[in-house]
């Protein structure tokens, strides 16, 4: 008798990028913490490619520079730097100049994507007031002050617009050592629906992304590489996602593909319990 058993395929490999498909073609999409290489970036990208013209900010301006020539350099770009302002998103008045500029600039937006975050790996035994609260305020406070400055201005322009988030699978997952950034994540969750509740009157949609695990340098200054190495092992595709594959997801959304969704957290991950 034959030997028929079925040998496991090796785990899949990383796909390629999918080319553009116009899902944003005539949008301005402002993109918060878009320097470097992380989701942000690769958002301010996948939205170039899409057909949008982006606006990008984020706190480190030399990096936000660099991000900007490097989005220049794109073929749909032909060379053309987007907007770049530097924003800290835990002062009032550069988020507000964010939006103002934008405006000054192109004379609306139509979509606001809020990516400005910051982790760290301590329990709470050891946590002191100052990690718990700048955490606080950079992921949880900062996406509720980029959120205000959005809505107000898509509610005086009166057509409409979306808002989307970026939360974290540990919004609903629990992780030692993550206390104030699940925390801050959750908060994230819970503004995105109450206040997509609230924009529905004025045409403005707002949803979150929930990524498990995203593949970018910028993780090993927050886990160590043991711990990524077991977050890895939890993903089905024995992979953790791409940023562009975060980034597909937010543009999604951001289309009017998903006209019919406000409010709503989607999962980027391939993790199951």
């Amino acid at each position: 008798m034959s030997d028929t058993t079925t040998q496991p395929s090796p785990m899949p490999q990383a796909p390629v990028p999918p080319p553009g498909h116009g899902l944003l073609a005539g949008k301005i999409v402002v993109v918060t913490a878009a320097a470097g290489t992380g989701i942000g970036f690769a958002t301010a990208k996948r939205c170039v490619e899409e057909g949008a013209t982006v606006v990008i900010s984020d706190a480190h301006e030399r990096r936000l520079n660099e991000a900007a020539d490097a989005l220049a350099r794109l073929p749909e770009l032909s060379g053309q730097r987007p907007l770049a302002i530097p924003c800290n998103v835990t002062d009032e008045d550069q988020v507000k100049h964010l939006y103002e500029a934008t405006v000054d600039h192109h004379g609306y937006f139509d979509v606001a994507v809020n990516n400005a975050g910051l982790g760290g790996q301590v329990d709470v035994v050891d946590m002191t007031d100052e990690q718990w609260s700048l955490v606080l305020d950079i992921t949880l406070t900062g996406t509720f002050r980029c959120t205000r400055a959005a809505l107000r201005h898509l509610y005086a322009r009166g057509r409409g617009g979306v808002i989307v988030n970026n939360a974290s699978v540990l919004g609903w997952r629990a992780q030692a050592g993550q206390s104030h950034y699940a925390a801050a994540k959750a908060g994230v969750m819970a503004l995105t629906r109450c206040a997509a509740v609230e924009a529905v009157p004025h045409n403005v949609r707002i949803n979150a992304v929930s990524p498990s695990l995203a593949v970018h340098p910028f993780l090993n200054k927050v886990m160590p590489d043991e711990e990524l190495a077991e977050l890895t092992k939890k993903e089905v595709f024995g992979r953790g996602a791409e940023v562009w594959e975060v980034a597909n997801v937010i543009v999604f959304l951001a289309s009017d593909y998903a006209t019919f969704m406000t409010g709503e957290v989607v999962s980027v991950s391939s993790q199951h319990p």
